[in-house]
């Protein structure tokens, strides 16, 4: 099968063009994925226009979805306003000013450790204390939220200067990649393409106001220590890092790896937690230490971090996960107090 091409799919927008702007689709593209016979890119719109351009959008799939060995096309519309002036051409997306007080970025070395329903249930806890909580899913391959925050399938609304308004979920506001994106499609990103989706949905979010600024934004961010985690760090400033592992050496040797990212790029490492810490047979009360237990405890000890909770192998934490309902749990609360008082 002959491979596609990136030149084929921008001849192929070269026939959409947005009659407002009049110009060509070819020409407001500012990223192209190729995957076999999948075809990812995004379309740098005004954002002021941005709700009225689904029309654009559907017609720039539906010219690539027409050339030869194109199965499936993901067409994302993102709203790219004017940089500050840059006389050196250093800096295409300037550090952010937002109107958030506390940045914290839930993280983990690896997938597969319950990051995201740490992440959810701790800004869920946050917003219980009394506080103004938003949680910004950044995990781009595998969005998680929509599902935990009980709003699959969900589109997002735009204000009429074009921004995304977030979902309201049990009392925080939540935005995720998932909102934008089928949540069954796998998003096979690269490096510029995550930078600019995080960095999106920073900027181009209604997290709060200035005379109303948000108290926390927790970020689930993607396992690993990669783009995603470099371009938080570099474009907000970040109040600390949560990360997130189990008990069994693996992880914490990935965990280990966060921890030392993070310390690289000057964001504070607010403590670990271990998740899956224990099992308590719901029948009979046995506790079993499935992966392990008391690692990160050890971990968090030697690379001179607050340790700062153990979370079980809870049924009842995976049933409300599942229902899109946060875990009534009393060690999310005294996190979320330790938390609130390191920043």
């Amino acid at each position: 099968m002959t491979r596609i091409q990136e030149k084929d799919i921008i001849e192929a927008l070269d026939s959409v063009r947005d009659e407002q702007g009049d110009m060509p689709v070819s020409r407001m593209i500012s990223g192209v994925q190729i995957e076999g016979a999948e075809v990812v890119f995004m379309i740098e719109v005004d954002p002021a226009r941005g709700p009225m351009l689904e029309d654009l959008r559907q017609r720039a799939e539906n010219a690539v979805a027409k050339l030869p060995n194109v199965d499936k096309v993901t067409a994302i519309l993102t709203a790219e306003k004017p940089a500050a002036p840059d006389p050196h051409g250093m800096s295409k997306n300037p550090p952010l000013n937002l109107p958030i007080k506390n940045i914290v970025a839930v993280a983990s070395g690896k997938g597969g450790v319950g990051k995201s329903m740490v992440a959810y249930n701790l800004a869920y806890a946050l917003s219980q204390s009394g506080q103004s909580v938003g949680l910004m899913d950044a995990d781009i391959y595998g969005p998680s939220v929509p599902t935990l925050a009980g709003l699959p399938n969900t589109k997002p609304e735009y204000d009429e200067s074009g921004k995304i308004v977030p979902h309201t979920a049990q009392g925080m506001k939540v935005m995720s990649m998932g909102f934008l994106v089928d949540q069954s499609d796998a998003m096979i990103w690269r490096g510029p393409m995550v930078q600019t989706a995080v960095y999106q949905m920073l900027r181009d979010v209604v997290w709060g106001t200035e005379d109303e600024p948000l108290d926390v934004l927790v970020i689930d961010m993607p396992p690993g220590t990669g783009d995603a985690q470099l371009t938080l760090a570099q474009k907000v400033p970040v109040s600390g890092a949560v990360i997130v592992s189990t008990p069994q050496d693996l992880a914490l040797l990935d965990a280990k790896r966060a921890v030392s990212m993070f310390r690289k790029v000057n964001v504070p490492v607010l403590g670990m937690i271990e998740n899956m810490s224990t099992h308590i047979c719901s029948n009979c009360g046995h506790e079993e230490h499935i992966f392990g237990h008391g690692g990160a405890r050890v971990e968090a000890e030697a690379l001179g971090i607050p340790f700062l909770g153990e979370i079980p192998l809870n049924s009842d934490i995976r049933k409300r996960a599942d229902e899109g309902k946060a875990a009534a749990q009393d060690i999310f609360e005294g996190i979320a107090r330790t938390l609130s008082s390191s920043f």
